[in-house]
């Protein structure tokens, strides 16, 4: 294939043409169309424009030209998956499978549906989100909410089915509702939404962490929870890769206790990590529930990254998550042990062209200290 970085002329124009999407976006879209609403309805809106575009055959062409930005060096093999390049959109924003087409226009180089749940999750009373840019952070609230596990993973695996390049993983939680069991009934709804999802993605990760459901966090409230989950778990034939979404907040010796559990099940890579709990230090209205994105998880989240790399070495792959904007903090979090990286708050804060800005920075950053390919710069300040 032909590389964007190895033409003198489509190089040009990809970097001009991200410049205008960060001006167009920072002084023309965000004031007046995405931050002059409330942040519920410029979700809304947001996904209806993924709808509306998808099917655009000339402007999927036009944002592809403009905005993918490729080369070799960022290119990448994780888990037996071979990615363009290590960033994925992170579970909790496209909920319903409804990005797909755009993200893999724009160049991502995978995205992580859902979280969704086996049976259709109204989630939590609105508003679900909350701007704290000051932060460069949003207070999320959402519970789950989405469409039921039968159709997101039909629509992803039709997604990663038509996808140029872009690898598509689901993420499956338990549903938040009112029959919300016992453990039991827990552990029978996640194997509910994996055996819909055994086969149909590139990946699937198993979110035990979601903060802001009736249930809590039960399978990471003790390891014995944890081990009974992986135990119904690894019945299910599954060809993909799993991966666990982690908690941010636990003491390191609880945590360890877990990943002790998920080292003897079929689990290859680890999501690290969910949102904030801890708002110490922040000035944060007492009645807004749930949990921190973006800037509040960044430092915490590289800690656990290198904690983790150093006590398990490769026995997990790591998708790092929390707080990057810019490519040197997408290199912070490699170098620190991540393999790929996921966000979300940079596309509302920064702009969906944020994504070219990322590969086209960590590609400079990997060149300039002497890596031919990021999986080498995967932790080398440990």
């Amino acid at each position: 294939m032909s590389y964007v970085s190895e033409s003198f002329w489509h190089d040009a124009v990809n970097k001009a043409t991200t410049d205008l999407f960060t001006f167009g976006y920072k002084h023309i879209i965000k004031p007046n169309f995405v931050f002059n609403v409330p942040p519920d309805e410029a979700h809304d809106r947001m996904i209806t424009f993924c709808q509306l575009t998808k099917n655009i055959t000339p402007l999927m062409w036009l944002e592809r030209q403009m905005l993918n930005y490729t080369d070799p060096v960022l290119e990448t093999t994780v888990m037996g998956v071979d990615f363009a390049n290590p960033f994925g959109l992170s579970a909790g924003l496209d909920k319903n499978c409804e990005m797909p087409v755009l993200l893999d226009n724009a160049g991502f180089g995978f995205e992580t549906v859902g979280s969704t749940t086996s049976r259709v999750c109204p989630g939590n009373a609105k508003p679900w989100f909350h701007r704290l840019p000051e932060y460069d952070s949003m207070m999320v609230h959402v519970g789950l909410a989405n469409i039921g596990s039968d159709t997101v993973i039909e629509r992803a695996e039709q997604a990663w089915t038509k996808a140029r390049s872009m690898q598509i993983s689901v993420s499956i939680a338990r549903t938040n509702d009112s029959l919300t069991g016992d453990l039991a009934e827990g552990i029978e709804d996640y194997c509910i939404s994996m055996r819909r999802a055994a086969g149909r993605t590139a990946m699937v990760e198993v979110n035990v962490s979601c903060p802001n459901t009736k249930a809590g966090e039960p399978f990471t409230a003790s390891p014995d929870n944890l081990d009974q989950l992986f135990t119904a778990l690894d019945r299910i034939d599954r060809p993909q890769p799993t991966l666990v979404k982690l908690p941010l907040n636990k003491p390191w010796a609880e945590l360890k206790d877990l990943l002790d559990v998920l080292a003897e099940h079929n689990v290859q890579g680890l999501s690290i990590a969910n949102l904030q709990k801890d708002r110490t230090g922040l000035a944060i209205p007492h009645d807004w529930e749930g949990g921190l994105s973006g800037g509040p998880t960044y430092r915490a989240s590289n800690d656990l990254i290198r904690q983790v790399r150093r006590e398990y070495g490769d026995r997990f792959a790591i998708a790092g998550i929390g707080g990057v904007f810019i490519p040197e903090q997408a290199y912070a979090k490699i170098r620190s042990g991540a393999d790929l990286v996921m966000f979300i708050s940079a596309l509302m804060y920064r702009g969906p062209q944020q994504i070219t800005v990322l590969k086209r920075g960590l590609a400079e950053l990997l060149k300039r200290d002497g890596f031919e390919h990021v999986s080498e710069a995967v932790g080398a300040d440990l």
